[in-house]
């Protein structure tokens, strides 16, 4: 990696702040289900947030699978996942909003036209969409530079898995090394690094500078180059990011 051409954004706790909401949306979802397949459990959303942050539904419940050994069938899964999609889009229509300095870092991307943009998300593409639109950022992505783990792919599957990213790469015609993703949790970070894709961490949408810490060095210990705390940071960030690379390179 020299200069980056492209720039990849996770959506999610990355560009709006969504994360909270969909989970607790998503919990009573969660909730029934266990409680279908007489499972005594029960989960908040910030308990679903700390266990599954960076994972959409449908990573979610498999996991939830594996942890309480119940199966859904493929057709009750599919139901529940739009039954999510709904009530999750529903709320971040109403309540959504962008994370502190996103707008103005990527109206400034925008204006200076050094990069190219897209979104790469777990999340549903109906739901990635919805977010964007709400808080105003739709304008600076083209559509067909929207990528879903849980639409877009033949197969779906969610963040850490890297399919999302090498596809991505492969539709905007760009080498993972040629782009920079900017990631806010474990498993999206570890997504971009298997695919091959250097990371810029954003840990700002996290409550408070012990937990804002915490995140940073759990980032950077998955792969992330660069971690900043707020976006004003973020062109002094992505210049020290490239600067790493380019002394890699250059030791290889």
């Amino acid at each position: 990696m020299g200069k980056a051409s492209h720039l990849l954004f996770d959506c999610d706790n990355t560009l709006v702040l969504s994360e909270k909401l969909a989970f607790e949306a998503c919990a009573e979802l969660a909730n029934q289900i266990l409680e279908k397949f007489g499972i005594d459990d029960r989960y908040t959303g910030p308990q679903l947030l700390t266990d599954f942050v960076g994972q959409n539904f449908r990573g979610m419940v498999v996991n939830l699978q594996k942890r309480h050994e119940f199966e859904l069938n493929p057709e009750e899964l599919e139901t529940y996942v739009l039954m999510e999609e709904d009530r999750v889009i529903a709320t971040l229509e109403r309540k959504a909003e962008p994370c502190i300095g996103a707008n103005e870092a990527l109206e400034k991307l925008h204006q200076d036209g050094k990069y190219g943009m897209a979104v790469v998300s777990s999340s549903a593409l109906r739901r990635v969409k919805a977010s964007i639109k709400k808080v105003g950022q739709d304008k600076y992505f083209p559509e067909h530079h929207i990528f879903s783990a849980a639409t877009s792919l033949e197969k779906p599957t969610s963040k850490p898995d890297p399919a999302i990213y090498l596809y991505s790469c492969k539709v905007i015609q760009k080498e993972p090394c040629e782009c920079v993703a900017v990631e806010d949790s474990r498993s999206g970070t570890l997504s971009a690094v298997r695919a091959g894709i250097p990371v810029l961490g954003y840990v700002g949408s996290y409550d408070g500078e012990e937990e804002q810490a915490e995140m940073a060095k759990l980032l950077k210990a998955t792969g992330a180059k660069v971690v900043m705390n707020e976006w004003h940071e973020f062109e002094d960030c992505l210049a020290e990011l490239e600067k790493i690379a380019q002394a890699e390179k250059a030791a290889i």
